[in-house]
């Protein structure tokens, strides 16, 4: 799980939107290397990175006026079958989407929403999650459910590359950079949030 920090409207969302394909890289690589496999370009192979990424903004991409299970049926087209294992066994169930399945959305609470979105992000198995502020404006405890869950998803192989401020997920990261006039530093993130604020 990695990090990156900066100042609001450093480019943090920009980059993730970019590594994600929402936006056109000008120029450089993304590269994704598995065991023994040579690194593969996920810029220039899309069909790959749509496959490998799963992607999570900062607005919830979700239909309102849609019940929680009607959201997940756009996403999880293998069908009924699949999407209900998921419920029972999978991801969905690991993010307790299950409590709340049959509520419209515009009524979920800014965690629930939140963690339906991951749901939804993650409908076709992706290794590589990228997510632009988990935790913004959520409660402590639907902040703890995500992270508790990350780190799980980074246990069985994943790899998160999120945008944060919160203490609780940046203390959570493997390293961090931060984003400051185009460029990434590496940097100690195990600090506390006075020294961590100090260095944006």
């Amino acid at each position: 799980m990695t990090c990156i920090l900066g100042k609001n409207g450093c480019g943090k969302s920009t980059l993730l939107s970019i590594l994600a394909g929402v936006v056109r890289a000008d120029s450089g690589a993304f590269l994704y290397q598995q065991a023994t496999e040579p690194p593969i370009d996920l810029f220039r192979r899309r069909q790959d990175a749509s496959r490998l990424i799963g992607y999570v903004p900062q607005s919830t991409p979700l239909l309102e006026e849609l019940s929680a299970l009607d959201n997940l049926r756009l996403w999880y087209t293998g069908g009924n079958k699949v999407l209900r294992q998921e419920l029972e066994e999978g991801v969905l169930k690991d993010l307790d989407i299950d409590s709340f399945l049959y509520k419209n959305v515009r009524t979920l609470s800014g965690g629930m929403k939140k963690r339906l979105s991951i749901g939804c992000a993650l409908a076709h198995h992706p290794r590589i999650l990228l997510l632009d502020e988990p935790g913004a404006a959520l409660d402590l405890i639907a902040k703890e459910q995500i992270v508790t869950w990350l780190r799980k998803f980074c246990s069985r192989g994943g790899i998160v590359l999120l945008a944060s401020h919160e203490l609780g997920e940046i203390e959570n990261c493997s390293r961090a950079y931060v984003l400051k006039n185009g460029v990434a530093e590496a940097l100690d993130h195990k600090v506390d949030g006075a020294a961590l604020a100090s260095l944006l």
